[in-house]
C-alpha cells in the first residue's frame, strides 16, 4: 500500500508498527520477556520492509524515496521486569535506519560500547538524525526556521549536521 501511495504521488507515507499495551504487550516496548516480544514483533516487521525496499528498487523508486524506520529509543542492556527479562527504555544508543534517496547500501555507521550502554564512535545525535533527513529531502535544515515565543527557532535546534559518511 506504501507503495502504491508513493506512485500516486503521496510525498508522505508514514508507517506504525507495534499494537495496543496489555498482557501480553503486542508492540516494542519490551519491559517484560524482551526476546518473545521483539521476536514477535520483528517477524511482522521484516519481510514486509525488506519487500517495501525491494519493490521501491524494482521499480526504479528508491533513488527518490527516502525510507526511515525510527523510534524514540532502544532497550537498555540490562534487564528488568518480571524474571528479570524485559528491559527498560535507554535513549542513550540505540539503531534507527535508512534507505534510498541518497544514503549509502549496506553501511552502519557509529558503534556502542561492549554493553551496548553508551555511543563508543561516530555518536550521531536526534539533531544530526533530523538534519540529515531534511538535508535527503533538499531543505537546508539551517535555513528551516519558525517563529515561536518571540524567537526564530529551528527543528534541529542550534545543534544538528549532517552525517556526510553515510551519503552515497
Amino acid at each position: 500500500m506504501a507503495r502504491r501511495l508513493l506512485e500516486r504521488g503521496v510525498r508522505f507515507v508514514q508507517l506504525f508498527n507495534g499494537g495496543s499495551f496489555g498482557s501480553p504487550r503486542i508492540n516494542w516496548d519490551g519491559h517484560e520477556n524482551m526476546k518473545e516480544n521483539h521476536d514477535t514483533q520483528a517477524a511482522t516487521m521484516d519481510r514486509p520492509v525488506a519487500a517495501l525496499i525491494k519493490d521501491l528498487k524494482d521499480r526504479g523508486m528508491l533513488d527518490d524515496t527516502l525510507v526511515v524506520w525510527s523510534t524514540e529509543f532502544g532497550r537498555s542492556p540490562v534487564t528488568q521486569g518480571i524474571g528479570a527479562t524485559g528491559r527498560d527504555h535507554h535513549p542513550k544508543a540505540f539503531t534507527c535506519f535508512l534507505a534510498g534517496a541518497g544514503v549509502k547500501g549496506g553501511h552502519h555507521h557509529g558503534a556502542t560500547d561492549d554493553v551496548g550502554y553508551g555511543v563508543a564512535e561516530d555518536e550521531v545525535t536526534i539533531p544530526d538524525f533530523h538534519a540529515t533527513i531534511l538535508h535527503l529531502l533538499g531543505i537546508d535544515h539551517e535555513k528551516l526556521t519558525y517563529y515561536h515565543n518571540g524567537v526564530n527557532r529551528r527543528l534541529t535546534d542550534v545543534h544538528g549536521h549532517v552525517i556526510r559518511g553515510i551519503l552515497s
